[in-house]
């Protein structure tokens, strides 16, 4: 075993340490980041968890052995919060093998929020374990083991990790290179296979975690492996952030689309087809009312709307490239005459197909080309989640064929739109990630280059702003990836925008220039909800349920208060419908209290009683979702409010 890996400086030879403010500290000796922060001050020291040298993120331990810009990090740094999951994820696994000998930890980082930890054993986890186990973690953290690391041969830690009966970790370690060294983490008498970094002791956690559930996992995510029980916690810098994010859960869990899905009567599914929606008839109404309002938008901006097979030979996927990328997602059938047919899990390669048809100019361009594509992609059983991820499901997909030239003003318009669409949905906090080249792809450099200059120049023309997301780009171009900000402060990537010179030349798309030579189209693949089933699942947990009026499947619901009333309350129901107003009667024999009850539960924006008053003075009795108070106006008041304001943003 040996120290952690560090670079020697010359005898003799002092080492000047940069601070963020520009400052420099010489040191007449190599020091360790623990060393640099006391140096600074015991405020300083008492407060660090980790050391930033030129940007990279190691143990307080670390030894600074030449010249280097550092950072010492504390609870308030962001990156501190990478580092407490990390170590809560190690408390966590000894915690379970020091209550439930035996058993065997896998792999167990810190993600979004939280961290967790795959175990082997035999026994289901049950809530009253997680309670002990949680406790526990709350003896080993006031136990304040440092996190000490170790460089172990690699053969030599295969043996010892077989020795302790860990399997999966020997496993892990021999898919190393031969010689690699392998880093080990030791707190007080447990370790565990790990690169760190991780904080100078368990104590550094603090008490502001919890665990929160057990899950199924399968061994390195492959379902062909044994299956593996995940336990999932969060961590925070204290109880008071971790109060705040328990409360985001609680709220997230009232506004579950699942759950007011099946309140709303919108949707359910069934095991008789696993990740496919059965839209109810309310559910489909709020589906169709966002399908005409994408409709009218493609309208305005002078797109034609399409319609491509379902069912596509496997030879126009090998061209395009997908079948090699995406054939593990795609669902196939085999005809009696040995042809493999797959079901589309993307519309752009028979979107190239109508193109292709006739002969184009380039005066037919930009040919904005878009379809209500219904797709389906096979998607493992266990990542299936209500409408966020399901194998069937609906794209506003759209694809721009122009010219080079023309690539800035049709981004720029698409961007302009695309605002403009999630202004009308209430989403004002929208963030762009730039993603280009993945390691995997088609095309040459020069053809990325250009596509990646293009569409970074567009984006800054159309006044936008964009973090770079590297390596996420699609196999054949860079993309734009719009993301939206609920309610909850919850990110949700909806809309695309990405530039192809790949496609149209594998498929031998072109026009006629106006030199009169053939050419290859720029193909913009485009999206802005992404997918209706996703965006209408997200939607719905954004406004917890109470859409706003002229999105709501159910807009009004005219409920009796007595029977003599049912005659007036048809009528009333009819001028709404006039007036392009959804409406629905209840005329059940229940109090009107269960009616509002129910209906509010339901989220019907208005509800209008009627009763003997109502009737003798053609009046209703309103009542607004979410308010106690009712107001009493005339029928023909009723109507042309209510009218106003179903007509929505497209007027």
């Amino acid at each position: 075993m040996t120290a952690p890996n560090q670079t020697a400086a010359p005898q003799g030879a002092g080492v000047a340490i940069t601070l963020p403010d520009g400052s420099v500290r010489r040191f007449d000796r190599p020091v360790t980041g623990a060393e640099i922060a006391a140096a600074i001050g015991p405020g300083l020291a008492k407060a660090a968890l980790a050391l930033e040298i030129d940007g990279r993120i190691v143990d307080l331990a670390t030894v600074v052995a030449r010249a280097a810009r550092i950072a010492i990090v504390t609870r308030k740094d962001p990156i501190a919060l990478e580092i407490i999951r990390h170590d809560a994820a190690h408390v966590l696994a000894q915690a379970v093998q020091e209550i439930y000998p035996g058993t065997q930890v896998t792999i167990g980082p810190n993600i979004e929020n939280g961290f967790y930890y795959d175990f082997a054993r035999p026994a289901p986890f049950t809530p009253e374990d997680l309670a002990r186990i949680e406790a526990r973690m709350h003896e080993i953290i006031a136990r304040n083991a440092p996190f000490v690391r170790e460089e172990w041969d690699r053969e030599d830690a295969i043996t010892a990790f077989k020795e302790k009966g860990e399997h999966y970790k020997a496993a892990l370690i021999e898919g190393f290179p031969a010689g690699e060294g392998i880093s080990v983490y030791r707190q007080g008498d447990w370790l565990d296979l790990c690169r760190g970094p991780h904080g100078p002791a368990t104590g550094h956690i603090g008490k502001g975690f919890k665990l929160l559930k057990v899950a199924g996992a399968y061994w390195r995510g492959d379902s062909r492996n044994e299956m593996l029980q995940r336990i999932y916690g969060t961590a925070w810098r204290d109880e008071k952030e971790l109060a705040h994010y328990l409360a985001l859960l609680e709220e997230a869990e009232r506004r579950d689309h699942r759950r007011l899905g099946r309140e709303m009567e919108l949707f359910h599914f069934q095991e008789e087809a696993v990740g496919s929606v059965f839209w109810h008839p309310k559910g489909w109404q709020l589906y169709r009312v966002i399908e005409d309002y994408i409709r009218a938008r493609l309208k305005r901006e002078h797109y034609v709307e399409v319609r491509t097979p379902q069912l596509v030979d496997r030879t126009l996927w090998e061209m395009s490239g997908h079948w090699e990328k995406f054939r593990d997602h795609m669902f196939t059938a085999q005809t009696e005459d040995q042809r493999i047919f797959a079901l589309k899990p993307m519309n752009c390669p028979c979107h190239v197909q109508i193109f292709r048809q006739g002969l184009k100019s380039y005066r037919d361009l930009p040919l904005r080309m878009a379809e209500f594509g219904s797709c389906h992609r096979y998607e493992p059983s266990g990542a299936l989640h209500g409408l966020m991820r399901v194998r069937a499901f609906t794209q506003d997909d759209a694809h721009i064929f122009c010219t080079e030239d023309q690539i800035t003003a049709e981004t720029r318009r698409f961007c302009d739109v695309l605002m403009s669409v999630y202004r009308d949905f209430g989403y004002d906090d929208v963030r762009i990630k730039f993603s280009d080249r993945p390691a995997t792809r088609a095309g040459t450099d020069a053809i990325w280059d250009k596509a990646e200059d293009a569409l970074k120049r567009a984006v800054e023309a159309a006044g936008l702003t964009f973090t770079l997301n590297p390596g996420e780009g699609a196999f054949y171009g860079p993309k734009l990836e719009f993301v939206l900000r609920d309610a909850l402060g919850r990110d949700w990537q909806c809309g695309t925008l990405q530039v192809d010179f790949v496609l149209p030349e594998r498929l031998d798309a072109s026009y006629v220039g106006e030199d009169g030579q053939k050419h290859r189209p720029v193909m913009l693949h485009r999206a802005i909800l992404g997918s209706f089933e996703r965006f209408i699942g997200i939607l719905i947990e954004h406004h917890a349920g109470r859409l706003p009026f002229w999105l709501a499947p159910v807009q009004a619901v005219v409920a009796t208060i007595t029977n003599d009333s049912d005659a007036y309350a048809a009528e009333v129901r009819d001028a709404l419908d006039a007036a392009g107003i959804r409406a629905e009667i209840d005329d059940r024999n229940e109090k009107i209290s269960y009616k509002v009850r129910e209906h509010s539960v339901a989220k019907v924006p208005v509800i209008l009683a009627v009763g003997k008053r109502e009737v003798e003075n053609r009046e209703v009795a309103l009542r607004r979702l979410g308010r106690n108070d009712q107001e009493v106006l005339a029928l023909e008041d009723v109507i042309t409010r209510l009218g106003a304001e179903a007509r929505g943003p497209l007027g």
